[in-house]
């Protein structure tokens, strides 16, 4: 349904040239979301694909990279806010908050992780 996906919206953070997906998604599992953005048409239509694909039962698909990928087709980057100032770990990414060490906030280092070299850092904040 590509009556559905707004113009300007956040395609290029998730997508390569070619059409195949990054793998960038939001890691942290911190959403505040207003529900009627699942609720929906788009959303809606969107999940009932996935849902028929059987990909939630037979390949696990998470939620993260779901909800990142429909607010990357359904969203404008103005109606994102990413909370840079909310530190995160997980083994295979984190986000330390700039400031947060000296500060005693964290006990990471900013110089690692999702911040500082990631790629998809660097594509969201190159997206307009």
């Amino acid at each position: 349904n590509p009556q559905m996906i707004p113009e300007k919206n956040l395609i290029d953070w998730v997508s390569n040239k070619d059409g195949s997906y990054t793998k960038c998604h939001f890691w942290s599992n911190f959403e505040i979301v207003d529900l009627s953005f699942y609720r929906s048409p788009q959303y809606q239509a969107y999940f009932d694909h996935l849902d028929k694909a059987g990909g939630f039962f037979y390949e696990r698909w998470g939620d993260a990279p779901i909800h990142s990928l429909a607010v990357a087709m359904f969203l404008k980057k103005s109606e994102v806010h990413y909370f840079d100032d909310v530190g995160y770990y997980h083994p295979a990414m984190s986000h330390c908050p700039k400031g947060s060490k000296e500060s005693g906030k964290c006990v990471c280092d900013p110089q690692e992780g999702w911040s500082n070299d990631f790629g998809c850092a660097k594509r969201w904040r190159s997206i307009s």
